[in-house]
């Protein structure tokens, strides 16, 4: 038992990421905004898993996976600063937010692009079955292999399931890496909502 005990306090240790801050920037209002956020308006949040009190859900809907993807190093070449991405209000674009590493205090995190873009840069991922429990409308098992290129929604593939990895695959496209993990380009922990019968592994491809 104490071994175990021993083990498990390794393994939390591992895991045990402090997270970036991060800052979102109102840069563009139009309409009725339910919030009344305006132009200038900042919210910080501690981390991705921390959101601002009363912050508008709909817009953390859409940022969400943008947040989860600067927290782990994702980079966005089509940004004069690659560690920023702005996102659009999913209710008729009524506002735009820039999302921001900062650091402890408060100055934002900042790396220029190196040059111009060129375009998309689809990575390729595949989504393997890790572990199946229980019943499955899909019938995924385990060993199951999905690969899947850039963002492009897998054909056929569980439209819960992929909501609830969009964030990783998201965050991996752009060159994320997950520190906590025998392989940084992968995350072994994405889990099924429906009673968590699934788990996957998600891990981008090394380029040939």
């Amino acid at each position: 038992m104490d071994s175990k005990i021993s083990e498990l306090r390794k393994i939390v240790k591992k895991t045990r990421v402090k997270f970036p801050r991060l800052r979102l920037t109102v840069t563009k209002q139009e309409g009725y905004c339910y919030h009344f956020y305006k132009v200038g308006d900042q919210f910080i949040f501690e981390d991705f898993t921390h959101p601002s009190r009363d912050f508008c859900l709909g817009a953390i809907h859409s940022i969400f996976p943008c947040m989860y993807a600067l927290t782990f190093g994702a980079e966005f070449p089509f940004m004069e600063n690659v560690f920023s991405i702005r996102t659009t209000c999913p209710d008729g674009k009524k506002v735009e937010f820039l999302t921001e590493l900062i650091d402890e205090e408060g100055h934002v995190i900042s790396k220029p692009r190196s040059a111009q873009p060129s375009g998309p840069n689809p990575k390729t991922m595949e989504i393997e079955v890790k572990e199946a429990s229980g019943k499955c409308f899909y019938n995924y098992k385990a060993g199951d292999k999905i690969e899947v290129k850039g963002l492009k929604t897998p054909e056929g593939f569980c439209g819960a399931a992929y909501h609830m990895m969009f964030p990783v695959l998201f965050a991996l496209n752009f060159d994320a890496k997950f520190p906590f993990e025998e392989n940084p380009n992968s995350l072994s922990t994405p889990t099924c909502p429906d009673g968590g019968h699934i788990v996957f592994k998600v891990t981008r491809k090394e380029e040939e």
